[in-house]
């Protein structure tokens, strides 16, 4: 790290926080974007993730802070000990998990929605314009009609639980909201696919349902969910008293990246009057494709959507998003007089519907303001072609792992995830994970796939090319023989052939 322009000691004698010397402060300021410029720019001349050594955790482990640090002190300790042991997804061999890369023009962005520090709770001001702007753009984008909400949230786990509250309030009423579900919101059922990200079931949980209320729908062998097996277990429900009242689509399951079938289940719920609710969370962003959109055929008829900008869409973290198609329906489920959130015809407390009214936070940050940077910046067709092109990423690791006798595919590849192994036991692979996370090559996660432990790998970063995907596959390739002694698994044939 280049030497540290020392900054004297923030705060003044009538108690500001600000600089005494903003010359000074300005100078460092400066410094440390551009080293934060230069991490992105020369990310590949660093390992994607390293281990974090004992003392480095150490370091950090200390008191309370009572007395005043210079803040080039500061920083110096964050250089030293915060960001060479970051997560890694800025890197392009980052591939373990659905995270986007961010981009330098999100980065500047978060700074500038830290200028201004807006609370966007409610309130007449133009940050909250900026908000309600991206709502009308992904209302238009998801062919939505005129009227329907929409909100930014830390992340899908928030927006999927806030659908699961909507959905509720729909088939109970508002009294709910005071009374709690009582004896009609014990009956209710929901229903996801067995694929279904875990927080779905979080979500019931929370909401008071409890996880059993939620029906876990076998899938058929591309991941999706059974359409026939999801419209038989409605009719046993309601055969026994129960009261169906949701159901979550999954586009873009966690493990593979498999899109449901959202028409024919949007059909199915028009017909039982259930709340159809798509979990989008990265794979909701493929409408900006105009090659992948059609694979999101019968999401405008969804009843909410769930997403994050910081996946797909290069966002950092975190932005993510709920849209309603029926935004009384949505207020219903979170609005809240009071007195000091009154609003008035004129003034700072002017204007309505204000976003603490869509969902239980009052306190709420510019979220929006990265995202409308990074839309307006690159526009929806160039990101669609990042989306594309991480898609066409997947099918040439896909190539390279069926060319490779070494290697085995475990499932079908949809979208940008690819689950594969080497060929050896389960416990040789949890090891080469492992190996190739430690050796700073790239960062594959795993999950578990018809009872086989996979590698998996979800290309997502803007910055991946396909030098990464070899990077990976030989760091595996690699890893894998040194543990097995250059050894191949063969699955031994069925018994019958074995007897002919």
């Amino acid at each position: 790290m280049n030497e540290i322009i020392r900054n004297p000691k923030a705060g003044a004698t009538n108690g500001s926080l600000d600089p005494q010397d903003w010359s000074a402060f300005r100078d460092l300021a400066h410094h440390m974007l551009d080293e934060a410029i230069d991490g992105i720019a020369n990310v590949r001349a660093r390992p994607v993730w390293q281990p974090i050594p004992n003392e480095v955790r150490a370091a950090i482990r200390t008191d309370v802070p009572r007395e005043a640090t210079d803040l080039a002190d500061v920083y110096r300790e964050f250089s030293e000990h915060v960001a060479p042991y970051a997560t890694g997804n800025v890197h392009p061999g980052f591939m373990g998990w659905v995270h986007g890369g961010g981009t330098a023009v999100g980065m500047v962005a978060e700074m500038l929605a830290a200028g201004l520090n807006a609370n966007l709770g409610g309130r007449d001001h133009m940050p909250i314009e900026i908000e309600r702007q991206i709502v009308e753009w992904m209302r238009g984008l998801f062919g939505f009609p005129q009227g329907a909400s929409g909100i930014f949230v830390t992340g899908t786990s928030v927006a999927n639980l806030m659908a699961v509250l909507v959905a509720r309030t729909n088939a109970v009423g508002t009294l709910t909201r005071q009374h709690g579900i009582g004896s009609d919101g014990v009956l209710l059922t929901a229903y996801a696919s067995k694929a279904a990200h875990g927080c779905i079931s979080r979500a019931m949980d929370i909401a008071g349902f409890g996880t059993d209320a939620l029906r876990k729908i076998e899938v058929d062998a591309d991941h999706r969910i059974d359409v026939a097996a999801l419209r038989a277990r409605i009719a046993v429900d309601r055969e026994v008293g129960f009261k169906p009242f949701l159901v979550t689509a999954s586009a873009g399951t966690v493990d593979i990246g498999a899109i449901d079938d959202l028409r024919a289940i949007a059909e199915l719920c028009r017909e039982e009057g259930i709340w159809f609710h798509v979990d989008g969370a990265f794979g909701a962003l493929a409408i900006l494709s105009p090659e992948l959109a059609p694979l999101l055929d019968g999401i405008a008829l969804a009843d909410s959507i769930a997403l994050d900008f910081h996946k797909w869409g290069q966002v950092p973290y975190d932005a993510g998003f709920l849209l309603v198609r029926d935004g009384e329906r949505h207020k219903q489920a979170f609005a809240q007089p009071a007195a000091y959130l009154s609003r008035e015809a004129r003034g700072l407390a002017a204007g309505t519907v204000w976003p603490c009214d869509l969902g239980p936070d009052l306190s709420r940050g510019f979220r929006a303001l990265k995202t409308w940077f990074t839309l307006k910046t690159f526009g929806t067709d160039r990101l669609g072609e990042v989306i594309a092109r991480s898609c066409a990423l997947a099918r040439y690791l896909e190539t390279r792992v069926l060319a490779e006798p070494r290697l085995e595919l475990l499932a079908p590849v949809n979208l940008n995830i690819v689950c594969f192994r080497y060929r050896a036991a389960d416990a040789v692979n949890r090891e080469i994970v492992a190996d190739v996370q430690e050796s700073g090559i790239a960062a594959p996660s795993s999950t578990i796939l018809d009872g086989k432990f996979a590698i998996r790998a979800a290309i997502v970063n803007h910055r991946t090319a396909e030098s990464d995907i070899d990077a990976l596959v030989a760091a595996v390739i690699r890893f894998g023989m040194q543990r097995t002694g250059g050894l191949i698994e063969v699955e031994a044939p069925p018994l019958a052939a074995q007897c002919s």
